[in-house]
């Protein structure tokens, strides 16, 4: 790669099912920083297709880093996907796993337990298709390009310096506020939002606000979801620009490793 080119990092909060939605961020990386270029919070917007185009199946690899290329003139670098990855076929917890909880499980960002049928097929076809496009699944640094996976919730943890995983899911308000009425778990949820999206866009240059949908005073609950897809994929960026940098951490072995971004890694910039 030489050294005067502008790098781009896609990120790709991968749904473990076919028929949920997947959130996706391009980033590129600009003479100020990196910018955020497009967020979107399904396949069908970021490829400019019918809402439904893929019920069943997320589109190829191929479709997707042509996309990226019409939008930027150049290749994609690096993806970062948040979707269990390994490249031998995946059965159940795996050592990358187990590393993330026994480091994280502390600050409540243990790993969910991937198995043959969840995600399954879903995430040997990106693994092939990726590679067969020149993007190799990466479990150790260097990483100058490729294929990574990653997991959001210890990254959010790491970049907000928060003592525990933070409470932003939508379909979680009543566990983390049981004692608030709806209208104040919605309070409490936008002001988590709010406060991650102004650090992410402390890292892009001030360019992650505006490719979001507004905050509004109400939001239903599928508008919600799609939020904090797309926030998700733009952490998966972030994950991947710093594991170029060499400022992330590879938890795992040859066989899959989930990326997560050093404690120094905050104040990047590019």
């Amino acid at each position: 790669m030489a050294n005067n080119r502008m790098r781009a990092v896609l990120g790709i909060d991968a749904a473990w099912m076919s028929k949920n939605p997947s959130g996706i961020a391009l980033a590129q990386q600009k003479s100020d920083g990196w910018h955020m270029v497009k967020v979107c919070s399904c396949y069908e917007d970021f490829l400019r297709r019918t809402p439904g185009s893929f019920p069943s199946i997320a589109p190829s690899a191929g479709e997707i880093l042509d996309e990226c290329n019409r939008l930027l003139s150049e290749n994609v670098d690096l993806v970062a996907v948040d979707m269990p990855l390994s490249h031998s076929p995946i059965e159940g917890r795996r050592l990358s796993d187990n590393k993330v909880s026994a480091h994280y499980g502390s600050r409540q960002c243990g790993t969910h337990s991937p198995n043959a049928s969840c995600p399954g097929l879903l995430s040997a076809k990106l693994v092939e298709e990726f590679e067969r496009r020149g993007y190799p699944l990466r479990t150790a640094q260097p990483v100058q390009g490729g294929l990574i996976e990653v997991y959001p919730h210890p990254a959010l943890v790491e970049l907000m310096n928060a003592p525990e995983r933070l409470t932003y899911k939508c379909g979680k308000v009543s566990r983390y506020w049981p004692r608030q009425t709806r209208e104040e778990r919605w309070q409490s949820l936008r002001k988590t939002w709010q406060l991650i999206v102004e650090a992410l866009d402390g890292v892009f240059c001030r360019t992650v606000s505006g490719q979001l949908p507004e905050l509004k005073e109400e939001m239903s609950a599928r508008k919600k979801k799609a939020f904090e897809d797309a926030v998700d994929a733009v952490v998966c960026a972030w994950v991947g620009i710093c594991a170029l940098a060499g400022m992330a951490v590879a938890y795992g072995d040859d066989d899959s490793a989930i990326w997560i971004p050093s404690n120094t890694a905050k104040s990047f910039r590019g």
